[in-house]
């Protein structure tokens, strides 16, 4: 990796002064040339401080440095110009809403801990834009020029829900005219009918009682029909159903005939519109109009379309709806999670009960209920995910490194474990070549896939993108580390190992001809086991304490001794307004609940996921080792690829590439020593000795990611030649040949 030069260095020093927290190294060079260096230095630090990025929806901000055309000479320019910008842009200045928050930002630049993009704290209200703002707004707000309402999304509405639901109105209110009684409800079904049919651009506003007869319903608290509550006598709005034994019969009949079928039909309204997730208005829609509109008398509901600049009459306004869709609604949360995960959520429920009750697949297949176990797993990951955050914003660092190491790798050791686990009981090999394609295919493509997308995702807004080259050193020098080490026992089987063939036919019919053989591999049981229990094993067994030692020395430098690299400066952001008070989404307490709800989902989901996916692997045309590097290895770490390419968007690709450096790290040097110990305890079969596949892929895409990352900084194109190569891999593990054993 680039190492930064003397003057780099000298330079670093001189921007850190205006860091509060970063340490004060004296220059013990000469004064003939400090001076002048340090006029020039702070001339550019001072422009840089003064520089401020907004990471947007983070709800932080984060300072790039830009450094303004050079005023000095061009000879001056020339010697230190390009000196100053590259040690310069490697610090990065955070300011956090609050402490909570800036622990968070900290613990994302921190090696071995868990990157987290979204917010573990609410956001101040005057802080989020329009958008954003929009988004959680009720739809009581009337704008004085809503524009055209006949918009693709209105039309999508009509065509998915309006024509129906404004049919069900009529029929309903056919009903409540036959009963009679129910003649004022139908009236208001008759009214919502046109409504419901094209929503857009109308109003319904609750009507207000005259003051002179306020008097008359005080202390009765909502005057609503379903409330029973007393009413004057005097006043006789349109639709009005009296009091007495009228009144109570009408609010019977339409209690049982016509507001059970239209809350049931809002409620269907409601949950498909909020699973499409751009059609959540029309669920809040939905939602209102059940709870609110269907629940007031008659008499009180005031149904009217607004024109271009016409402001409504005086009134509560219930509903006002101008658009069906809104793209940005895959930024809406609830209580601090994405709404994606709240979707998936009931897909668990369903995966766990279907997997567990209908064990005999009389209702579903086996592959059904794999590819439902699959996708379970990634909503887990997501609150595995944020409980790990939230629980290390809000504590100290020594618990914040322990939560990170026992939950961090905890997804993909769950299914890991089962398939072993199965794979032994069932004395199938399969299941073990399986584990190890998917331990390979998750560090091929954490180092290729991962950062080439946020490359070329995040190239598309920024023309050149720089990150800390230091930091990236030393994960690439991790890889290397550790990437030797998983495949030394391999290596060495290949020198010592017995080369045993299944089939081997002469081609030129000459007994000390040539051969051609099939189903070669290297046997290490020869001699009864002796290369591989007295020479293999041991030094597996070496290999995976060393790696372990490793990353607590790698966490142990950049952590305590050399903090430094990162150059990051967290500060409180002190606006005019702003309370700091932290008020987090997720308590401790809370975390950890949920960390440990969806860590055991998350073991059913594997066990179900490892229990029905040996149809898949003997009956499918597909290589196992295809399954195993694609499907198996990429879907638990779908939530990291979806937290880089936000980094990436917003300029901050240190993240982007240190997410996926992280989890390739963390596969050699924690998941693969940890699944080495399980063997130990538990026997399976499964060996550190990889196939030549999986050994030649990993060292090339280790090798490639540091060449690229050597300059420390990329463009869309740099990201394209990583994601090809990666789709390059994929195409030689689909038409590899499944493994022996399978």
């Amino acid at each position: 990796m680039a190492t930064d030069t003397e003057p780099g260095r000298r330079h670093r020093r001189c921007c850190a002064q205006d860091t509060p927290d970063a340490p004060k190294v004296p220059d013990s060079r000469g004064d003939s040339d400090g001076p002048r260096r340090g006029s020039l230095c702070e001339r550019h630090c001072a422009a840089i401080n003064n520089v401020q990025g907004d990471l947007g929806e983070l709800g932080c901000h984060l300072h790039r440095p830009r450094v303004p055309p050079a005023t000095s000479s061009p000879s001056c320019c020339q010697q230190h110009s390009e000196e100053v910008c590259e040690s310069c842009l490697v610090k990065t200045t955070l300011t956090a809403e609050n402490a909570v928050e800036a622990n968070k930002l900290s613990n994302n630049y921190k090696f071995g801990f868990k990157k987290w993009k979204s917010h573990v704290t609410e956001r101040p209200w005057e802080d989020r834009s329009e958008i954003v703002k929009e988004l959680y707004s009720d739809l009581n707000i009337v704008r004085g020029s809503g524009g055209s309402t006949l918009t693709c999304g209105n039309v999508l509405y009509l065509l998915l829900f309006g024509w129906w639901l404004s049919l069900l109105y009529v029929l309903v209110a056919a009903v409540m005219f036959i009963t009679v009684m129910g003649a004022p409800y139908g009236r208001l079904c008759w009214d919502l009918a046109g409504y419901f049919l094209w929503p857009f651009g109308k109003v319904i506003q609750k009507m207000e009682v005259p003051k002179s007869h306020q008097a008359c319903e005080a202390g009765v608290g909502e005057s609503s029909a379903l409330l029973g509550g007393p009413t004057a006598l005097r006043w006789r709005p349109r639709g009005w159903v009296g009091t007495g034994y009228w009144h109570h019969a009408s609010t019977a009949v339409w209690l049982c005939l016509g507001y059970p079928v239209l809350a049931l039909a809002h409620g269907l309204v409601c949950v498909s519109a909020w699973l499409l997730i751009v059609l959540i208005p029309v669920a809040k829609l939905s939602a209102r109009a059940a709870s609110r509109v269907l629940l007031l008398p008659p008499g009180r509901v005031l149904i009217r379309a607004l024109r271009m600049t016409e402001v409504p009459l005086e009134g509560e306004v219930i509903l006002c709806c101008y658009r069906a869709a809104n793209p940005y609604y895959y930024k809406y949360a609830v209580d601090g999670i994405n709404v994606f995960a709240v979707n998936l959520l009931p897909l668990v429920l369903v995966t766990l009960v279907l997997g567990y009750v209908d064990s005999p697949n009389h209702l579903t297949g086996s592959a059904v209920k794999f590819t439902l176990a699959l996708l379970s797993i990634m909503p887990l990951s997501y609150y595995i995910g944020m409980a790990i955050a939230s629980i290390s914003a809000q504590s100290n660092f020594a618990v914040g490194a322990v939560v990170n190491a026992t939950f961090g790798s905890i997804t993909e050791l769950t299914f890991y474990i089962s398939a072993l686990i199965k794979g032994s009981r069932e004395g199938n090999r399969c299941y073990a070549e399986v584990v190890k394609s998917a331990l390979t295919g998750t560090l091929v493509g954490c180092v290729l896939f991962v950062p080439g997308l946020c490359m070329v995702i995040g190239g598309i807004r920024h023309q050149e993108q720089r990150f800390n080259s230091r930091s990236a050193g030393v994960s690439s020098a991790l890889l290397f580390l550790s990437v030797g080490g998983v495949f030394a026992p391999t290596l060495f089987s290949k020198v010592y190992g017995k080369l045993v063939c299944g089939e081997c036919h002469n081609v030129t019919q000459n007994p000390l001809g040539h051969y051609l053989c099939h189903n070669c591999h290297f046997d290490l049981m020869d001699n009864n086991g002796t290369l591989y229990y007295s020479h293999v094993q041991p030094l597996v067994y070496t290999v995976s304490i060393l790696l372990p030692a490793a990353y607590l020395i790698g966490l142990f430098f950049t952590l305590k001794t050399h903090t430094h690299i990162y150059d990051i400066h967290i500060s409180d952001c002190h606006m005019p307004g702003h309370h700091h008070s932290a008020v987090v989404h997720w308590s401790r307490w809370r975390a950890l609940l949920i960390l440990l709800l969806s860590t055991l989902c998350m073991s059913a989901c594997a066990d179900l996921a490892t229990e029905h996916i040996s149809p898949i692997l003997t009956n499918s045309t597909i290589s196992q080792y295809f399954i195993g590097v694609t499907v198996l290895a990429m879907v638990p770490e779908l939530p990291e690829i979806v937290n880089g390419i936000q980094f990436a968007l917003q300029n901050n690709l240190s993240l982007s590439i240190e997410i996926g450096n992280c989890i390739a790290v963390q596969v050699c040097m924690l998941q693969i020593p940890i699944l080495v110990l399980f063997t130990i305890f538990y026997p399976t079969n499964f060996t550190l000795v990889f196939s030549d596949l999986h050994v030649y892929a990993s060292m090339f895409s280790v090798v490639l990611m540091n060449y690229i990352f050597m300059d420390g900084k990329c463009d869309y194109f740099q990201g394209t030649v990583l994601v090809m190569v990666y789709f390059i891999l994929l195409a030689v593990y689909f038409f590899a040949p499944s493994p022996s054993g399978c």
